[in-house]
C-alpha cells in the first residue's frame, strides 16, 4: 500500500529521493510555478493540462528514462546528493560506520575490473545448477536462489499473520515469470506483447550464450514455454486484492497435500525453514498446486534452463558489459528508453538496495532538518483529527461501525523522516573487488535478518522504506503510515511556502496513506492490524456500492490506445486518492481557523490547494512504460490520478466555478464521495 510517484521504481531498486537544487534554493510563495501553467486551456475543462501543459508541451524524454516529472526531479536531486555523501566516505574514510558504503559502491564502479571477469563470478553458481540430478535438489536449488534475490516460482517473504498480528510468519506468493505480468505470455492477440516475448526469448537466449550455454536458442525457448505455462496457473491481478482469498494457513505438515511434487523437506531444509515455524501463509493455493504439477511434468533440463536465466537475470547489472547491454536491450524494449542509466546512477541504486539504511543515515545527518518534521507533524495532526471529524458526519455508517473506525483512526501510528534504530550491517562482508560477491552476501544478509524474526515479537519500530526513498506508504498489519525523510521536498513539500500548497500537495499524501486504512482492503483489518470484519454488513454493502461506481470511472480512462486502466485492480489506490484529497481539504480548512487565506500571485487558498495536488503530479511516460504500470502496478497513471479524483469533490468545483457542459464536470449523482 505504497504511494509511488514513479511507477517503475520499485521493480528498479531506484526508490532514491530529491528535488532540483533549484526548488530547494528558492521556493515560491505560493508553491505554484506558473511558468508551467498552459493559460489556453481551461481548469474547469483540464486541471491536469491546465497546471502542467506549458511543462508538458516543452518536456523531452532523456534517452535513459521511461518516465519523467516531478517524482523524478525530485529522486534526481536526491541522486546527486547520496551520491556526494558516496564519494566523501571515500575521500575522507568518515564515517567509520559507512565505509561499506564507499567500498560496495567502487566494487561497482570498476566496470574495467568486471568486464575481464565476464561469467566468472557466477561460475560456482552455475555448476551448482549443472549438478542437479533429480526434482529434490531442483527444488533445494529454487530455495538457495531465493536467498540471492533470484525470482523463483516458490517465492516466499516473512511478514505479519494477518489474523494474529503479534507474530510472523513465512507466507508464499505467486511468482516465478520474467515478464511483468501473465497478460504479456497469454494474450495472442496483443501485437505489443507478441513482439515482446519475442525480445524476451532472444534475450534469454544471449545471457545463456554468454554464460557458455552451447544450445541457449534451444534452452532459451524451453524456458519461455515453461514460463509461460507458470503464467497460465497464475491468479489476475485483480485477484490478487483480496486479503480474505489470499489468507490460507497450512500447518508445515499438510504441505505435501498442497503441492504433493515438492520434496519439502530438502526445501525447507535449503530455506532455513525448517524448526523455525509450525505453519505457513499460502496466498493462492491453486498456483501452488499448479507449480508443483510443473514440477513434476516439465522436463528436469527445461528447470535447469530456467535456474540458469533466473540467475543470470538476477546478476547481470553486476556482471560484465556484455551482459549489462543484452539485459538492456530487452529493458529497452519493454520501456521505450534508448540508452541505459549512467553507471554513477546504477551504483547508488545498488547501494541503496543493498545497505540502504546506512546511507540513509547519512543523508538524514546532512539533508533532513528537524523544523521539517516538527512541520510535518503539524499537517499530519490536522489531517488525522478531519478524519476523525468526517467520520461523524458520514450518512452511510452506522454508528457501531463509526465507533470501529474511530477506535482504528486513534491507533494509526506515524513515523517522519528515519527510524528509532538503524540496521546493524557489522556482520555483512562487503570487498572492493567482488560486486557480485557483496550483492549476494547482501540479499543473503537482509534473508537471514528477516529469518530470525520468527518466534520473536513484532518489532513496530522497522521501517519498510529507507530515508532517502521518494514515496510513502501505509501498512495495515501495522497500522503505521510512513513518510521518508526525502520525500519532504518540493514539489511535494515546501518548508517555506504558504499552506495551502503543502495540503494539496503533501496534505493529499498524508490523507491517502491514512485512507489506506479505510479502503477496500485496508479496512478489513482492524486497528491492531488484524485481518477482521469490524464492519456491520449494510455499512458493507453501502461502502462497496461507492467503490464500484469508482471502478467504472477509472475502467474508462485509456492512457494508451487499446490499453485501459483496470477500475478494479487500481481500486485501493484510487479510493485513497479520493479520500486523502476530500481529507486534507477539510484539514487545509480547519488550519485557517475561521480566518481567509491570503491571496498570492493572484491565486486564492482554495485554488493553491488544488493547483498543488495537479502540479505534485507533473509526468510524462513512454507508452511502453505505461502499458507495463497499466499491466502490473495497483496505481493509475499520473494524469489520470488527478483528473479521476477532483472532479468527484465539490469543493472543485464552488473553487473554479466548474458547470455542465465543462469536460470535467460530473453530474452530482455521479460523484463518488466516501469519507
Amino acid at each position: 500500500m505504497t504511494f509511488i510517484r514513479t511507477p517503475l521504481a520499485a521493480a528498479l531498486c531506484a526508490l532514491l529521493v530529491a528535488a532540483a537544487p533549484a526548488l530547494r534554493a528558492a521556493p515560491l510563495d505560493s508553491g505554484i510555478d506558473l511558468s508551467n501553467v498552459d493559460p489556453t486551456v481551461r481548469v474547469q475543462d483540464d486541471l491536469y493540462q491546465h497546471v502542467n501543459g506549458a511543462w508538458l508541451k516543452k518536456a523531452t524524454f532523456p534517452p535513459d528514462k521511461a518516465y519523467i516529472g516531478a517524482g523524478e526531479e525530485m529522486v534526481e536531486t536526491t541522486r546527486n546528493e547520496l551520491r556526494g555523501l558516496i564519494e566523501d566516505v571515500q575521500r575522507t574514510g568518515k564515517p567509520a560506520y559507512a565505509q561499506k558504503v564507499g567500498d560496495l559502491y567502487a566494487s561497482f564502479m570498476d566496470e574495467a575490473a568486471l568486464d575481464k571477469l565476464g561469467a566468472r563470478p557466477l561460475a560456482a553458481r552455475l555448476a551448482e545448477v549443472d549438478a542437479v540430478t533429480d526434482r529434490s535438489q531442483l527444488v533445494a536449488l529454487l530455495a538457495r536462489q531465493q536467498r540471492l534475490g533470484v525470482d523463483t516460482p516458490l517465492a516466499f517473504a516473512i511478514g505479519q499473520d494477518d489474523r494474529n498480528s503479534s507474530r510472523y510468519v513465512p507466507g508464499f506468493w505467486q511468482s516465478g515469470i520474467g515478464l511483468p505480468d501473465r497478460d504479456y505470455y497469454l494474450k495472442e492477440d496483443d501485437a505489443k506483447f507478441r513482439e515482446l516475448r519475442v525480445v524476451y526469448e532472444r534475450y534469454m537466449a544471449r545471457a545463456l550464450e554468454l554464460a557458455g550455454d552451447k544450445d541457449s536458442v534451444a534452452d532459451a525457448h524451453a524456458v519461455m514455454a515453461l514460463e509461460t505455462e507458470i503464467a497460465k496457473v497464475q491468479l489476475p491481478r485483480a485477484d490478487l486484492r483480496d486479503p480474505v482469498k489470499n489468507y490460507n494457513r497450512v500447518d508445515l505438515g499438510d504441505l505435501p497435500k498442497l503441492a504433493p511434487a515438492v520434496d519439502w523437506t530438502a526445501y525447507l531444509q535449503a530455506a532455513g525453514l525448517t524448526g523455525r515455524t509450525p505453519d505457513v501463509l499460502v496466498g493462492q493455493p491453486t498456483y501452488l498446486t499448479g507449480v508443483s504439477g510443473l514440477l513434476q511434468g516439465q522436463p528436469l533440463a527445461s528447470w535447469k534452463a530456467y535456474a540458469r536465466v533466473h540467475l543470470l537475470q538476477a546478476f547481470a547489472p553486476y556482471l560484465s558489459k556484455d551482459f549489462v547491454d543484452a539485459r538492456f536491450a530487452f529493458i529497452s524494449a519493454l520501456r521505450g528508453t534508448t540508452e541505459n542509466a549512467p553507471r554513477w546512477k546504477r551504483g547508488i541504486a545498488v547501494v541503496d538496495a543493498s545497505v540502504g539504511e546506512m546511507l540513509g543515515q547519512l543523508y538524514v545527518e546532512k539533508y533532513f532538518p528537524p523544523s521539517s518534521k516538527e512541520r510535518m507533524d503539524k499537517l499530519v495532526g490536522n489531517l488525522l483529527e478531519a478524519y476523525r471529524q468526517s467520520i461523524e458526519t458520514l450518512d452511510w455508517m452506522s454508528p457501531e461501525t463509526k465507533k470501529a473506525a474511530q477506535a482504528k483512526l486513534a491507533k494509526i501510528n506515524v513515523k517522519i523522516g528515519y527510524p528509532k534504530r538503524w540496521i546493524d550491517y557489522s556482520k555483512l562482508e562487503i570487498k572492493r573487488d567482488d560486486l557480485a560477491g557483496n550483492v549476494a552476501r547482501a540479499t543473503d544478509f537482509e534473508y537471514e535478518r528477516n529469518l530470525a524474526k520468527l518466534g520473536k515479537p513484532i518489532d513496530r519500530d522497522e521501517w519498510g522504506m529507507t530515508p532517502q526513498t521518494i514515496n510513502a506508504y501505509y501498512n495495515p498489519g501495522l497500522n503505521e503510515i510512513v513518510f521518508p525523510a526525502a520525500f519532504l521536498q518540493p514539489p511535494e513539500f515546501f518548508a517555506h511556502a504558504d499552506d495551502a500548497v503543502n495540503y494539496g500537495s503533501i496534505g493529499a499524501v498524508i490523507g491517502h496513506e491514512i485512507s489506506h486504512g479505510f479502503d477496500d482492503n485496508g479496512s478489513q483489518y482492524d486497528g491492531d492490524g488484524n485481518l477482521r470484519d469490524w464492519w456491520t454488513k449494510q455499512d458493507r454493502e453501502r461502502f462497496e456500492a461507492k467503490t464500484k461506481a469508482l471502478v467504472a470511472q477509472y475502467s474508462a480512462f485509456v492512457p494508451v490506445p487499446g490499453y485501459p486502466v483496470n477500475g478494479e485492480v487500481t481500486l485501493g489506490e484510487n479510493i485513497a486518492d479520493n479520500s486523502g484529497l476530500a481529507i486534507a481539504w477539510k484539514a487545509y480548512h480547519l488550519s485557517l481557523g475561521g480566518k481567509p487565506a491570503p491571496v498570492i500571485d493572484g491565486l486564492s487558498g482554495d485554488q493553491r490547494f488544488f493547483l498543488g495536488y495537479a502540479q505534485s503530479w507533473r509526468s510524462k511516460q513512454r507508452d511502453g512504460s505505461l502499458v507495463e504500470q497499466i499491466k502490473s502496478d495497483p496505481h493509475t497513471p499520473d494524469e489520470f490520478r488527478v483528473l479521476g479524483t477532483v472532479r468527484n469533490l465539490p469543493g472543485f468545483y464552488a473553487t473554479f466555478g466548474v458547470k455542465p457542459g465543462d469536460r470535467m464536470y460530473l453530474p452530482p449523482d455521479q460523484r463518488v464521495q466516501i469519507w
